[in-house]
């Protein structure tokens, strides 16, 4: 699996931080802007914007680093930054204002607002369509571009012809055909471009003076841009030392998927507005709004270990401690809103990969301490029992201190994907024994999981051990033949 697609957070040492009183955006440095500070230059990230709002206040908001890198611009408050798919929570939230409205329910089918689907699309739900759920073929290609160049016209001609990718509700995939979809029942309903609508209804109403739709086409002032650390080299992406430039653009057909750019303090006061009841009025409405789907078999479904679940346009962190929604957009924007804490938190930067939401946890941290990952946050509760364990006796006794903890418990059974999952949250922390521990750990005890043996090549193959890697991803390779990763990195090491 790789790295980037893990929901991973850094290791910060240093003394626990009280939580903050007031709103700051001073030039004078605290905590948090140190760690800011210190994973903008981890992750070459140019510029960050950062809102964090507590008990309905925005109590600090700052903006860090460089807005324009050819122009050596620097960031401010004014800075705009693209959102990419958090567009998808506005989305959620001007549906329920039409359900609100009785204008429409969830858990119709979208044949009842829409005429002309095939007839495999008719009984799929809004609220299948809205939480990835649908099985909707996806009317991006597989290079991520929007089918037939982005003409509207022709890509729902085309998608349309295309076979459903699963029966509804069996199982969570990224979709941004229903989006589409739900722009066309926006805009029949309200009897606005759906764009118009939410401008109306969200952008207005809670004060967001800076936010727009728009792309890397349009010409908007105090842009921040994009960047990113990845680009072709001979027909593979490769990730480079230092950023360059990105570019994407969004069909406005496709602006309820993505599209949507803003400022953290913008994004703050939507926040504030939607929790306070100006976007919508019914509390239940947000309690469906944030709740993530149930599957057919009673499970829920999304991108990875953190953001585990996915409501009505809104993916969700699903655990026991501090759970919260969490929408993501494009590896670059992202915003927790902790649901038991009265605490939200904003980061938006223009560095496509750098993936606010690993970090956020970790500010989250300085107002909330036993978030800090220091602490074994974010762990399952068999990896933290593990994890007790190993920090007494020692990384290189895994094995048998697993044998020793399965023999006084025989239902203790630390999962694959947890392990996986943490094994990245030690590579990130720079733990590389520790990590290199546990991705064997899990090639011992999943001998067969292609993806354990990947992810061990990975780390053999960061840390130098070349010969070791190609032989870990071969196993991975002959386990798995589709396994493009490991065919890619055996054919990249053969020579080293």
């Amino acid at each position: 699996m790789n790295f980037k697609q893990f929901a991973v957070t850094l290791l910060i040492s240093g003394m626990l931080i009280p939580a903050l009183s007031k709103a700051q955006n001073s030039d004078q440095p605290d905590s948090i802007d140190v760690f800011v500070k210190q994973k903008m230059q981890q992750q070459h990230i140019p510029a960050l914007q950062l809102a964090v709002v507590r008990h309905g206040q925005l109590i600090k908001q700052k903006t860090y680093g460089t807005a324009n890198l050819e122009n050596s611009i620097p960031a401010t408050d004014q800075s705009i930054f693209s959102i990419n798919s958090i567009t998808k929570a506005f989305t959620g939230v001007a549906v329920m204002q039409l359900a609100e409205e009785g204008k429409l329910k969830i858990t119709n089918p979208i044949s009842l607002y829409l005429d002309s689907l095939p007839v495999s699309w008719q009984k799929i739900t809004l609220q299948q369509v809205l939480t990835n759920t649908s099985g909707l073929p996806d009317i991006l290609d597989a290079n991520e571009q929007v089918l037939e160049n982005g003409d509207e016209l022709r890509s729902w001609e085309k998608v349309k012809t295309l076979p459903l990718e699963f029966n509804a509700g069996e199982r969570f995939s990224y979709n941004q055909t229903g989006y589409v979809i739900l722009g066309k029942i926006i805009t029949k309903l309200s009897g606005l471009h759906f764009t118009k609508f939410i401008e109306d209804r969200q952008f207005k109403t809670a004060g967001m003076q800076l936010t727009r739709f728009g792309d890397s086409y349009d010409v908007i002032p105090n842009s921040a841009g994009a960047y990113t650390m990845s680009k072709y080299v001979n027909s593979r992406m490769v990730r480079g030392k230092t950023p360059g430039t990105g570019y994407i653009q969004f069909p406005v057909f496709f602006r309820t998927a993505a599209g949507i750019l803003s400022t953290s303090k913008d994004m703050a006061n939507w926040l504030m507005a939607l929790q306070s009841g100006k976007l919508l009025k019914d509390k239940t409405s947000i309690d469906a709004l944030w709740s993530p789907a149930l599957l057919n078999n009673g499970k829920i479904g999304g991108f990875n270990q953190l953001t585990n679940g996915y409501a009505l346009g809104w993916p969700t962190v699903t655990r026991a401690e501090h759970p919260a929604v969490g929408p993501v957009g494009g590896g670059r924007s992202a915003l927790f809103v902790y649901l038991k804490d009265d605490l939200s938190i904003v980061v938006l930067t223009n560095l496509m990969g750098a993936n606010p939401e690993r970090f956020i946890d970790e500010i989250g941290a300085y107002y909330i301490p036993d978030m800090h990952e220091t602490n074994g946050f974010g762990l399952p509760p068999v990896i933290q029992k593990l994890r007790t364990a190993l920090l007494k006796q020692g990384f290189d006794k895994s094995v048998a201190i697993v044998a020793e903890l399965k023999k006084k418990d025989s239902t203790f059974s630390p999962g694959e994907n947890d392990l996986n999952g943490w094994g990245y949250k030690l590579l990130s922390q720079k733990e590389m024994a520790k990590a290199l521990s546990i991705f064997k750990l899990n090639t011992i005890l999943y001998p067969e999981s292609a993806n354990a043996h990947d992810s061990l090549g990975e780390i053999l193959e960061i840390t130098g051990d070349y010969k070791a890697a190609v032989l870990s991803y071969k196993k991975s390779f002959a386990l798995n033949p589709k396994n493009a990763n490991a065919s890619n990195r055996i054919k990249a090491l053969s020579g080293s």
